[in-house]
């Protein structure tokens, strides 16, 4: 694998030379499916991965049939933080939601390069905050803002994850996510459609206008945007 693989995923980007060449030579290079379960709720774990074009689901379960999704991981990050903090295993699931390719590292390497890589642990560390900082936007964003907000907003990241304007996600799918009734869903795309912000077909949407769109979501997008920009440094 060559050092240009690397620069697809953009926390292994931000790394030194020498540390982003080692790091990615002990990677291996897989393709993720579209609905590729990863990890199970506290089962063991056995990989880190660092998507480059494929995007990963994270979702909670609520106790009982329903779920709710926690976040996105896409190119600007990992999958797997609970390794780089000394445990095996995870309360949330994730499954593959764009397909593509990802970086996997088995735990061993893992562990190594973090006693190895002061600036790969810091990496860590740093996307640690702001992912934290996702998940407390993430239960204000439940509690408090409009459907045709929060729609608009998981639209916006699934287009920034997929690095696309077209995406599959069908109406029931962000449902779950959002953890809502379909109707709502429903009402909320089509106002949205309406507006000619977005198109949707049989599970395939496109974004017609961002940045009418990104008028439309809650302040939440751009807050999440501005904390990875802040912290992280790398946009």
């Amino acid at each position: 694998m060559t050092i240009s693989r690397v620069a697809d995923n953009r926390l292994l980007a931000a790394l030194p030379i020498s540390d982003r060449r080692r790091i990615v030579n002990g990677c291996e290079l897989v393709e993720l499916a579209l609905a590729e379960p990863l990890y199970a709720p506290w089962k063991p774990l056995a990989y880190v991965y660092f998507p480059t074009s494929s995007f990963i689901s994270l979702i909670m379960p609520t106790g009982d049939s329903a779920v709710f999704e926690v976040g996105l991981v896409g190119n600007e990050g990992m999958l797997g933080t609970a390794l780089a903090l000394s445990t095996d295993m995870s309360a949330e699931r994730a499954t593959v939601q764009g397909a593509g390719a990802a970086l996997r590292m088995d735990v061993p390497a893992l562990h190594r390069e973090l006693r190895r890589s002061g600036a790969f642990r810091g990496e860590i560390n740093r996307y640690l905050h702001v992912r934290m900082g996702q998940l407390a936007q993430a239960a204000i964003c439940a509690q408090f803002h409009l459907l045709e907000a929060r729609v608009a907003r998981r639209l916006l990241v699934t287009q920034d994850c997929a690095g696309t304007s077209a995406f599959k996600i069908t109406q029931e799918l962000l449902a779950s996510k959002l953890g809502v009734r379909r109707a709502g869903i429903t009402q909320a795309a089509s106002s949205l459609k309406r507006r000619r912000l977005i198109r949707y077909s049989r599970g395939a949407i496109r974004v017609m206008d961002r940045r009418g769109l990104m008028s439309v979501a809650c302040s939440c997008y751009q807050a999440d945007r501005d904390s990875h920009d802040r912290i992280l440094g790398h946009g």
